[in-house]
């Protein structure tokens, strides 16, 4: 089956899309990425998106108009993808998250926008969204969601693994030897920051003319703060057992002007505060795996923009030595359109009736099938 797996994340830089070839069963699953670009949204949309993620007020006609923007774009990304290829089956659309709130003795919430219904009337694909609303409903954190496809993509028989998105936010997966034999003993959770506050400082340190440390090379000029990065490491996030959840909403503007207003007490160029940023994602990275892995793996696999970052690459294998700091690149699996590969993973399981959570990494009572059908035709939504 050919399917599109789409995903905008929390840095809102654009839009993923991959064009995946899937074929198999239950967790035994060949999957080949047979096209994948990645869309920039109109800088008027990304601002949006930003200061609604920020906590911005807005009405409901103004966040309607945001989320009829957000679905074109991800319905011309979806078209644009598949010229010149195959014609996809089905559209697995992540959409774009503004807001997430954890359980705290309540359900969670978590709003993604870009409406399946609409990408799917555009684009004539039947489409499947709102794939975190069914693990939250079973008391979830809705997050994270790529455990179950890391172990059935990069499952390996002697070595144990984590894989460490570096997107706007930072995550884990545990993967023990063999791992989609043994499900019940992966473990995935929100490490914290990945690159949300080094875009936020990058983007106020340069007045907006740029929007990221591309590679890293503008920190790796600076010196870190060790006493800011262990302050800033005794925030209640990091002490919080797994299962847990973070976003924007946590660490984005508000985090980074505290920690703007704290630098302040030091006399740092503007390197070094990058370079302080970059140590501080590097060692919540340390603190996590040394706290609440069952055991350190053999090795660590990075990916999601901040793998593309020099820098912060080096700074986590200083961290982690000698445990050897890679790729998914470099396993086979394409690092940069990760997560789009598997949301398309999630629409194919959705197809085959398969649940897609793990109840142990998202804290959800009981395995869900995740995701909303769109078809094709109707402006009824399908639930499955």
């Amino acid at each position: 089956m050919y399917i599109i797996g789409l995903i905008s994340g929390t840095s809102a830089d654009g839009i993923d899309a991959a064009l995946v070839e899937i074929s198999g069963e239950g967790y035994e699953l060949k999957v080949d990425l047979i096209a994948g670009e990645t869309y920039a949204y109109p800088e008027e949309l990304q601002r949006e998106i930003l200061a609604i993620a920020a906590g911005a007020s807005l009405s409901l006609p103004q966040l309607a108009a945001v989320d009829d923007k957000i679905a074109q774009a991800f319905s011309q990304a979806a078209l644009k993808v598949q010229q010149g290829h195959p014609p996809a089956q089905r559209i697995a659309s992540h959409g774009q998250t503004v807001f997430h709130r954890p359980p705290n003795g309540q359900l969670g919430y978590s709003l993604q926008l870009g409406r399946g219904e609409a990408i799917a009337y555009n684009t004539r694909i039947p489409t499947i969204s709102n794939f975190r609303q069914a693990d939250i409903a079973a008391g979830g954190q809705g997050a994270p969601l790529v455990p179950p496809i890391d172990a059935c993509l990069l499952s390996h028989p002697t070595q144990s693994q984590c894989i460490q998105n570096l997107g706007g936010i930072g995550n884990l997966t545990y993967l023990p030897v063999n791992s989609h034999q043994h499900l019940d003993r992966v473990r995935g959770w929100d490490t914290g920051p990945g690159n949300s506050l080094l875009d936020l400082a990058v983007e106020q340190l340069t007045h907006g003319t740029q929007h990221c440390d591309l590679n890293g090379a503008w920190a790796a000029s600076g010196t870190p703060c060790q006493p800011l990065v262990d302050q800033w490491m005794q925030d209640p996030y990091f002490q919080q057992p797994p299962p847990k959840s973070t976003g924007r909403e946590y660490f984005g503007w508000e985090f980074w002007q505290r920690c703007w207003q704290e630098i302040q007490a030091y006399a740092l160029s503007d390197a070094d505060i990058l370079a302080t940023l970059t140590e501080f994602t590097a060692v919540s990275v340390k603190q996590n795996y040394h706290q609440f892995l069952p055991q350190m793996p053999d090795r660590v696999l990075l990916c999601g923009g901040g793998s593309r970052n020099l820098y912060l690459k080096e700074r986590i294998q200083h961290h982690l030595s000698p445990i050897q700091v890679l790729t998914t690149e470099e396993m086979g699996l394409n690092a940069e359109f990760k997560e789009a590969i598997a949301f398309a993973v999630l629409g194919y399981w959705h197809h085959l009736g398969i649940p897609g959570n793990l109840p142990q990494v998202t804290g959800a009572n009981s395995s869900q099938i995740l995701g909303h059908l769109h078809p094709v035709g109707t402006h009824r939504t399908t639930m499955l």
